[in-house]
């Protein structure tokens, strides 16, 4: 069963950007069980809760698209770290929970807003329809990462508790048929937005057409849509509305950069960077990464980081000689910080992407070279980072480029592990990394709860 429906959950309603309030009114605490959406006063409330609830997902997300791939061994004692760095990941990890939950529970919001929302004729036709587009399309994220993290999932419609209580999962296929019809509807009603004039957070913390855009782009890329994905990744880097930053160090320490498209942010009061997600319990990123170090960056992804061809983004990772003893080779994350520091809230798309993806699209269609090649668009990537620029090479040497340069840009950003995955480089590549590796690693279990809650749910298989 979904957990979400039959327990009382907290989500805890505050500014989306870091030390500061993005959001009115000011932070409250709800009940999803409690949820009202009787007046017009009730919108932004419960718009909130949607925004929070969307936030929670994010740290578990990292967690599964860096810690189940090549980029971290274990160098602690929590079970959940060592399953996941020694590849030896079971039902039962909280990391695996944690990022379920998280996305049913944006799925909950979101549909409680898209029952109750259209009944409110009192409410400005103007805010129901952006409020209904952004519960669309987090729905459709939470459904879209749910399905490239677990394989099929339940597809859950309403927040009726009897009907949701064993609901089967069913076909990728479909699901992913339903995410696009949500990002489709989000993206006719999702407010415009014309140029980088706006506050570089509004732009990342709100949802609006451009990084709707930006998400399709993903969608058409993971489903080898090739065509479209360039076509959307093309929209978004014309737009105006983000540029990249001069310097790649300010990816790593700053929140809300200029290229950023969409961010989820915390502040003093609860920020899951230094303890652990009030909401999904799931630990912070900071406390793993850099305070406790229970996981690492591993010896592979330190020696791509500080090559040639990475650049400056080396700094993503710093490395302190008196940690170095035994297995640990004294190296350590530096993108999520403390809620004290201007790094600690997570990116989930940035402007630097929409380059890969288009460059990745442009290859993939045999379109290497020239401006509108996709050398072109790796080498935006690599002047920024003061690398060395690509020669032309045949097409299976471009995309590799493509998936070194997605390594050194996008470091723990959550997205190594969906990589390998969708372009079948999993197995090469993970089982050198680890004697470990198992094929059925390309997806996580169902929550091992899950599945003695809803004798409806069948888990994946060899776990």
């Amino acid at each position: 069963m979904i957990r979400y429906i039959r327990y009382t959950l907290l989500i805890t309603l505050i500014g989306l950007a870091a030390c500061q309030e993005v959001l009115e009114p000011k932070p409250v605490t709800l009940l999803v069980d409690e949820l009202v959406l009787n007046e017009p006063n009730d919108v932004q409330p419960v718009r909130i809760g949607l925004y929070s609830a969307f936030r929670s997902m994010a740290a578990p997300n990292i967690i599964a698209g860096d810690f189940t791939a090549d980029y971290i061994q274990a160098n602690g004692t929590y079970t959940d770290e060592i399953e996941l760095g020694t590849k030896r990941i079971t039902a039962t990890n909280g990391a695996v929970d944690a990022l379920w939950s998280g996305l049913y529970r944006t799925i909950y919001v979101a549909n409680f807003i898209l029952e109750r929302l259209p009944a409110l004729t009192t409410v400005p036709e103007a805010t129901r329809k952006q409020v209904l587009a952004e519960a669309r399309f987090m729905r459709g994220w939470a459904n879209f990462i749910g399905v490239y993290t677990y394989g099929d999932i339940p597809k859950v419609t309403s927040t009726d508790q009897s009907a949701n209580t064993t609901i089967p999962r069913i076909a990728k296929a479909d699901m992913l048929a339903s995410v696009l019809a949500d990002y489709q509807a989000a993206l006719a009603d999702l407010p415009s937005v014309t140029s980088a004039s706006t506050n570089a957070t509004t732009n990342a913390t709100y949802l609006n057409k451009i990084n709707c855009q930006a998400a399709l782009a993903r969608y058409y890329l993971y489903q080898k849509n090739w065509a479209q994905a360039e076509s959307l990744a093309t929209v978004v880097i014309n737009s105006g509305v983000y540029a990249l930053q001069t310097n790649y160090s300010d990816i790593v320490t700053k929140d809300f950069t200029s290229e950023s498209i969409l961010e989820v942010g915390y502040n003093l009061t609860d920020d899951p960077g230094t303890s652990n997600d009030p909401v999904t319990g799931s630990p912070g990123l900071n406390n793993l990464l850099v305070g406790r170090r229970e996981v690492i960056p591993s010896n592979q992804l330190v020696s791509s980081l500080l090559s040639a061809e990475a650049g400056t983004r080396s700094t993503t990772i710093t490395f302190n000689a008196q940690q170095q003893r035994g297995n640990d080779n004294g190296w350590t994350v530096r993108k999520y910080g403390t809620a004290s520091e201007d790094n600690n809230n997570i990116v989930l798309m940035r402007l630097a992407e929409m380059y890969l993806i288009r460059a990745e699209a442009r290859a993939q269609q045999g379109k290497l070279t020239g401006t509108t090649g996709a050398i072109a668009d790796l080498n935006v990537l690599r002047t920024r980072a003061k690398a060395p620029a690509i020669t032309a090479g045949a097409q299976a040497d471009v995309l590799l480029a493509v998936e070194r340069e997605r390594v050194y840009e996008l470091a723990f950003e959550g997205q190594r592990w969906y990589d390998l995955v969708r372009t079948g480089r999993a197995q090469a590549v993970m089982s050198a990394f680890s004697p470990n590796w198992n094929s059925r690693y390309e997806l996580w279990p169902i929550p091992q709860r899950e599945i003695q809650q809803n004798t409806a749910l069948q888990q994946n298989p060899g776990y």
